[in-house]
């Protein structure tokens, strides 16, 4: 069985870091480390390193944490066959997710596998069938050949949940040093376009999901409309568009079918902002500072743009 370390960005960390830890501990395929690096160490809760004792931890200040770049700096730390990325917020559903997530690994084309993610307790009925739309029940692999047929989803991989092979990984570079937001993608386009495949992994699950307001909807997706027009050639010919209007038709017919029509003008707003977001993204170099700043969910990425 090959080696796993695990890498997990934090930010002000609360109870749902410390269930994940033991989570982690508790797998079949247990990590050689848990590499964290916390932004902000005020925040930080030296008990969990005694309680952890897999735990490495690196302290940094908000200004210097990057989507792209704070993630290759812990690439560096490894030394593991595989590397595991996570958010503070997903949690394994059991303990055969790194085991079933490394798998795909084993094939000398997969370069990455990206795990299931499940809605949390009290997610709303649409946010959950967005989960079943974008991490369906079948496994799949994807490869360059499958543009054509998935679009944007050919690359689409989620630092979420995601194992990288370790040499391919370093091998093509790793991820971008500096990016608002899409880290995983522009490095998956990367692997596609070198003849490697992407797996997503359906029997490896975790559970996250959020219910954004509108308004984060927004930023959230002028941040993804940002990094896409940042690096033109990772999203080149990959339209999103149609695959957003295919999921909204999807969840309102969703919600008819399962009797909650009243839910439906609060998706069509969302589905709004998320459209206008991405739009004012995608084009934010014709827009004043002030609001690039205010539509951005990381806003600490512009201190010096």
């Amino acid at each position: 069985m090959r080696t796993v370390d695990v890498m997990i960005p934090v930010y002000k960390p609360g109870q749902q870091l410390g269930e994940l830890l033991t989570r982690l501990e508790k797998q079949t395929l247990r990590p050689e480390n848990i590499f964290i690096v916390n932004t902000e160490e005020q925040y930080w809760d030296k008990a969990l390193e005694k309680k952890h004792p897999l735990l490495q931890v690196t302290h940094i200040s908000k200004s210097e944490f990057d989507h792209g770049g704070t993630r290759k700096q812990m690439a560096l730390q490894s030394k593991a066959d595989v590397m595991v990325f996570m958010t503070q917020d997903a949690v394994p559903k059991n303990m055969y997710l790194l085991e079933r997530l490394v798998r795909p690994l084993e094939e000398k084309q997969v370069g990455a596998s990206y795990a299931r993610q499940l809605p949390a307790k009290g997610c709303r009925p649409a946010e959950a069938f967005a989960r079943k739309f974008n991490y369906p029940l079948q496994s799949m692999r994807k490869s360059k050949e499958d543009i054509r047929r998935l679009g944007i989803k050919a690359c689409f991989c989620s630092n979420v949940c995601a194992a990288y092979d370790r040499d391919i990984y370093e091998q093509l570079g790793g991820f971008v040093s500096s990016t608002i937001f899409n880290e995983d993608m522009i490095f998956a386009r990367k692997l596609i376009e070198e003849g490697y495949q992407i797996a997503y992994e359906a029997d490896a699950c975790v559970i996250h999901s959020h219910n954004y307001t509108c308004m984060q909807q927004l930023r959230r997706n002028f941040d993804l409309g940002v990094s896409q027009a940042q690096y033109p050639e990772s999203f080149a010919g990959l339209s999103s568009e149609g695959e957003g209007i295919r999921m909204v038709k999807k969840t309102i017919l969703f919600l008819l079918k399962s009797k909650r029509p009243w839910q439906i003008p609060g998706t069509v707003l969302q589905s709004g902002f998320k459209y206008v977001g991405y739009l004012l993204g995608k084009h934010y170099k014709s827009l004043p500072f002030g609001l690039i700043k205010l539509f951005s969910m990381n806003k600490n990425y512009w201190r010096e743009k």
